[in-house]
């Protein structure tokens, strides 16, 4: 068996950079797909994402307790749903974004939407995801190097950021005779298939560059008991309260995205400024990853991310206060910020591992694909509520649809409360994850020591 090295890690990062190809597009631009394509009304699709994510609460946590239950194959017990759902994922979300769908009845159109958005985020994406995520637990058992594993996760993340965020505006919108912003149809299918053989070609790269060095074995008579794991759960206030903090960390970041393109394509009246602002977004992330491995050993995980979040914080305030009306300098204040939300995204994955821990002390039981489902699922509830808010605020502050990529001109107060949106949501979302962070979550620099000695000294009296 191979040595855990630079090949897992940057097999890891593919595994995400893959995964965010159409989890950032639906993310960013499936709400303006709906809107200004498809001409659906915005509440109808907020209410299209919240009705998801419920359905996630079951495919999740079942994806996982299969998972946990199931035996390891010759190539591992997680890396095989990788090589099975690789294709079945990537055709799943290319499906989404067909701009043909606007022929149809509007009913029509409702149901299509709704079958293809539960085929590839509650089915398909569901059954990579959890797997993939799992998967860090037993690529290597040190725990500083699970904190690399993070962090090239995120960077993962990042570099798909960079691409959908920055390249997509360019794209797709386009300049019409009145100086407006229209979408460019002929371009979104092609731009879709560039992405689904990217994504495709990722997954294939994690599969085949990742190793699973680490294999529970558990005796006869100890069986995963989901009456104990739920116990487990209620009293584990590590991942309750990092549940907490991934919702409200969704509900900043998505409708933070999504209404983006409101803001800067309405209100800016700049797609160059919403492609710089994708950049700067990822760029942040990018910039900080060399010096995360020192900044946690130096201050720990929860202090220093609790510390940038607050930072973050007072950005988005000072622009709510602002209200700027020239976009790259409002590009420059998202620029800054990022800075500390992107600490805390570069260390999230470390922070579920550590309740992944915490729960083994709780129960006993090493139960990776179950804790990963239940927060995976709390990160999918956020992108729903993201969604939903986000399409429902639109429709309150009376934002109007079109069809076919044209533009309408919205009034004064709508693009007003764009920016109040854009700005204020971000501001109090990361406040409530610092507060989370700093009085809720339990597992400091010095618990999570105490936690490595413990589970040290179990698994050497085991072995």
């Amino acid at each position: 068996m191979k040595p855990f090295g630079i090949r897992d890690k940057i097999g890891y990062m593919l595994g995400d950079f893959g995964n965010d190809f159409f989890f950032m597009l639906s993310s960013s631009f499936l709400m303006v797909f709906y809107t200004r394509v498809l001409g659906i009304n915005s509440a109808i699709v907020g209410t299209m994402f919240l009705v998801a994510r419920c359905i996630d609460g079951f495919t999740d946590v079942g994806m996982g307790r299969l998972v946990d239950m199931s035996k390891p194959a010759k190539d591992g017990k997680f890396r095989p749903w990788i090589r099975r759902m690789c294709v079945p994922v990537v055709l799943a979300g290319m499906l989404m974004f067909i701009p043909a769908v606007a022929s149809l009845p509007m009913n029509l159109r409702i149901v299509y939407i709704y079958f293809t958005y539960l085929l590839w985020g509650s089915v398909c994406y569901t059954s990579i995801n959890i797997p993939y995520g799992s998967m860090a637990s037993v690529i290597t058992n040190d725990p500083v190097e699970r904190a690399a594993l993070s962090t090239f996760r995120s960077v993962g993340a990042s570099l798909a950021g960079v691409i959908i965020n920055a390249v997509v505006p360019l794209v797709i919108y386009i300049t019409a005779a009145d100086g407006s912003k229209i979408v460019a149809e002929n371009r979104i299918i092609p731009m879709v298939l560039i992405f689904g053989v990217c994504a495709l070609t990722s997954y294939i790269l994690c599969y085949k560059m990742s190793t699973e060095r680490i294999q529970v074995k558990r005796d006869a008579a100890q069986k995963l008991d989901l009456r104990v794991t739920l116990k487990g759960i209620v009293h584990n206030r590590a991942l309750i309260s990092i549940i907490a903090a991934a919702i409200i960390l969704l509900l900043s970041m998505l409708i933070s995205n999504t209404l983006n393109n409101y803001l800067y394509l309405e209100y800016f009246k700049n797609s160059q400024a919403l492609s710089l602002a994708g950049f700067f977004g990822a760029v942040c992330a990018l910039l900080l990853a060399p010096f995360v491995g020192k900044i946690i050993a130096r201050f720990g995980k929860k202090e220093a991310a609790a510390v940038a979040l607050l930072f973050t914080t007072g950005v988005y305030l000072l622009l709510f206060i602002l209200r700027l009306t020239n976009p790259w300098i409002f590009c420059l204040f998202v620029f800054v910020g990022g800075f500390g939300s992107g600490l805390f995204n570069l260390v999230i994955w470390a922070f579920i591992t550590d309740v992944i821990d915490y729960q083994e002390i709780i129960t006993g039981s090493r139960e990776d694909g179950t804790i990963y489902a239940v927060y995976s699922f709390a990160r999918k509830l956020g992108q729903a509520l993201a969604g939903g808010l986000g399409g429902w605020a639109l429709a309150f502050v009376g934002y109007q649809s079109s069809t076919g990529g044209a533009a309408v001109v919205q009034s004064s107060e709508t693009l007003s409360g764009i920016y109040t949106m854009c700005t204020l949501v971000p501001a109090i979302g990361y406040g409530l994850i610092a507060l989370i962070l700093i009085f809720w979550y339990p597992l400091d620099k010095k618990r999570l020591s105490e936690n490595v000695a413990t589970l040290a000294a179990k698994h050497a009296a085991q072995n």
